[in-house]
């Protein structure tokens, strides 16, 4: 019983931290493309 408990909150955490990671990368990603793109100033 506690097993599987413990087991599901480490599959969790692993997921939660890997979802995090993803995010962080996408808006570093992001902010570059804002930082070395030229302005529109149509």
């Amino acid at each position: 019983m506690w097993k599987k408990i413990i087991i599901i909150a480490g599959v969790i955490g692993a997921a939660a931290l890997i979802a995090k990671k993803v995010k962080e990368s996408n808006d570093e990603r992001a902010l570059w493309h804002e930082a070395t793109t030229a302005p529109d100033l149509r």
